[in-house]
C-alpha cells in the first residue's frame, strides 16, 4: 500500500477545480501532477497525506462515473514517490503537449531555456509538412538544426494537430516561416483556402503579458506586422488543454514576422516566471514546488529547477522548529467573494485544507466597498499554495479581463524598526526591490505603528512578483531582528 494513487480515463474535459473538489472528500491532498500521456483521456498521480486515505480514495473512486467516462484507479508504489528517476519523467509520453524539457536539438548555448515553438496546422497540411518518405520534414529540421514533432495521434478526427518546434529562437522561427510556406503552397495547388493563418500554442499563465496592459503589445504587433492577431477565449481551457491559441492572420512574410514577435514576448514571460520559480525554491528551503499542484498559473507546467531539489534536501532545521506563521491580507475584488468561498463554503475549507493555512474573509468596510480583504495565516510554503490558488481562481472565473495579467494588492506587518531599512537610504532597497521583482512596494512614511509595534507594507502585483517581494521582505526583516538580538 502507498499513499500514492493514478487516475485514469478521466474526461479530457473536465474543470481541475471539480477534480480537486472530488478528491478532497478523501483525505488531506499533498500533491497532484498530471502525466504526460498521448491518449484522449487525462492521467494523474494523486499524493494523500496518509495511507489510509488513499486507500478510501481508491475504494470510492474506483468505477466512478462521469459522464460516460469511468474512473481507473491503481496504486503506485512508494519508491517512487519518494524519488521519480529523473530519465523515466522524459521518457513518459516522449513528445506530449505539456512537456517542457531539454531540446537535443541544435542550440550551442547551454544556458538558454528550451522553449519550443507549438503550432497548430490544419490535419489536411501535415502528409505535405512530412512529405513523400518524410524528406521534407527530414529537409527543414536539417535546415533549422531543429527537432520537430508533429503530435499526429494527438486529437484524433480534430482538423488541427499541434506540432512542437525546438530550437534556438531563430531556428524555431526558420522552421515555422518553411512551414507556412509548404502550407501557402499545397493550398493553391488544391485551390482548398485563400490565406492560411498561423497558429500558435501558448501557456495560458504567459498569454496576460503577450496582450500587454489594455491590449498594447498585441496593438504593437499587429501594427508592426500589419497583421490581425486574435486569442482564443479563457472558456475554451479544461484540465486537458491549458493552452491558448493565437492566430495570425496575413500573408506568410507577416505571419512569419508576427511570429517572432509573439515568441519574445511569450519566451519573456516563460524566463521571468523560472527565474522566480528558482528564487521561490531558494527563499523557502524544503519547498515542494511540485505540491504545489494544480492552480491556474500554470506553475505544475514548469520545469523542475535544480535549486528546488537541492534546497528540499538542505533543510533538516525545518523538523524541529515550526515554520514561522505568517499573515498576508490580500484584497480581492467584493464580486469575488462568492466564488473563493464556493457553496456552503465548500471551496474555501478545500483550499484552507490544500495550503495548510488558515483562510479568512473580513467584513466589507462599508456598503460600497470595492474590494474585500482575506486574512491568509499559515507558514511560507502554506501563503505560497494559498495565494497561488486564490490568483488563479479569480483569473478562472473572469474577474479580470482576459487580456490583463491579475494583479493583486497584498499587505504585510513589518516590525517599525526594520520598516526603514525595508525603504533603504534614499529609498534604494525599496526601488531596488521593485525592479527585481516587477511588484509595486509601498512603505507609507506616516504610519503609526499597532499594538505590536508594527507598520505595514504594501505589494501590488501579479503571483510571482508579489510571492518574491513578500520574500524579500520578510528576508530583510529576519536580518534586521537577528542584528537587533546581537
Amino acid at each position: 500500500r502507498s499513499r500514492k494513487i493514478q487516475i485514469r480515463n478521466i474526461p479530457p474535459h473536465l474543470q481541475w477545480e471539480v477534480l480537486d473538489g472530488l478528491l478532497a472528500q478523501y483525505g488531506t491532498v499533498e500533491n497532484v501532477e498530471q502525466v504526460n500521456t498521448d491518449t484522449e483521456t487525462a492521467v494523474v498521480n494523486v499524493m494523500y497525506a496518509t495511507k489510509e486515505e488513499a486507500k478510501v480514495a481508491i475504494e470510492k473512486l474506483s468505477g466512478h462515473q462521469f459522464e460516460n467516462y469511468s474512473f481507473k484507479i491503481s496504486y503506485i508504489p512508494d519508491e517512487e514517490v519518494s524519488s521519480p528517476p529523473p530519465p523515466q519523467r522524459s521518457r513518459r509520453g516522449g513528445h506530449s503537449s505539456r512537456e517542457r524539457g531539454s531540446s537535443p536539438g541544435g542550440s550551442s548555448q547551454p544556458k538558454q531555456l528550451d522553449f519550443p515553438l507549438r503550432m497548430l496546422v490544419p490535419t489536411q497540411f501535415v502528409g505535405a509538412i512530412i512529405g513523400k518518405e518524410g524528406l521534407t520534414i527530414k529537409n527543414l529540421t536539417k535546415q533549422t538544426q531543429s527537432k520537430v514533432d508533429i503530435h499526429r495521434k494527438e486529437n484524433a478526427g480534430a482538423a488541427e494537430k499541434p506540432i512542437t518546434i525546438h530550437a534556438t529562437p531563430e531556428g524555431c522561427s526558420e522552421a515555422c516561416r518553411m512551414i507556412l510556406d509548404i502550407m501557402q503552397k499545397e493550398a493553391d495547388e488544391t485551390k482548398s483556402a485563400e490565406e492560411i493563418p498561423l497558429k500558435i500554442l501558448a501557456h495560458n499563465s504567459l498569454v496576460g503579458r503577450l496582450i500587454g496592459k489594455e491590449g498594447r503589445n498585441l496593438k504593437k504587433i499587429e501594427q508592426d506586422t500589419g497583421t490581425k492577431i486574435t486569442i482564443s477565449p479563457l472558456q475554451d481551457l479544461t484540465i486537458y488543454n491549458p493552452e491558448r491559441t493565437i492566430t495570425v492572420k496575413g500573408n506568410t512574410e507577416a505571419c512569419s514576422n508576427a511570429e517572432v514577435e509573439i515568441m519574445k514576448k511569450l519566451r519573456e514571460a516563460y524566463e521571468n516566471d523560472v527565474v522566480a520559480v528558482s528564487q521561490q525554491a531558494n527563499l523557502i528551503p524544503g519547498l515542494n514546488l511540485s505540491a504545489l499542484g494544480i492552480f491556474s498559473t500554470g506553475l505544475s507546467m514548469l520545469p523542475s529547477t535544480p535549486g528546488a531539489r537541492g534546497a528540499a534536501a538542505a533543510a533538516p532545521y525545518h523538523l524541529f522548529a515550526l515554520p514561522e506563521q505568517e499573515v498576508v491580507n490580500l484584497f480581492i475584488p467584493t464580486q469575488a467573494v462568492g466564488a473563493i468561498i464556493g457553496k456552503k463554503g465548500q471551496h474555501i475549507k478545500q483550499l484552507a485544507r490544500f495550503a495548510g493555512a488558515s483562510i479568512k474573509i473580513a467584513p466589507a468596510e462599508g456598503p460600497e466597498a470595492s474590494e474585500r480583504m482575506v486574512i491568509i495565516t499559515g507558514p511560507p510554503e502554506a501563503q505560497f499554495k494559498a495565494q497561488g490558488r486564490i490568483f488563479g481562481k479569480l483569473k478562472e472565473e473572469n474577474f479580470f479581463n482576459p487580456k490583463e495579467e491579475v494583479k493583486l494588492e497584498a499587505h504585510i506587518k513589518v516590525p517599525s524598526f526594520a520598516a526603514g531599512r525595508v525603504i533603504g537610504k534614499g529609498g534604494k532597497t525599496v526601488n531596488e526591490l521593485q525592479n527585481l521583482t516587477s511588484a509595486e512596494v509601498i512603505v507609507p512614511r506616516d504610519q503609526t505603528p499597532d499594538e505590536n509595534e508594527e507598520v505595514i507594507v504594501k505589494i501590488i502585483g501579479h503571483f510571482f512578483a508579489s510571492q518574491t517581494a513578500q520574500r524579500k521582505i520578510r528576508e530583510i526583516v529576519q536580518q534586521v531582528k537577528q542584528q537587533e538580538q546581537k
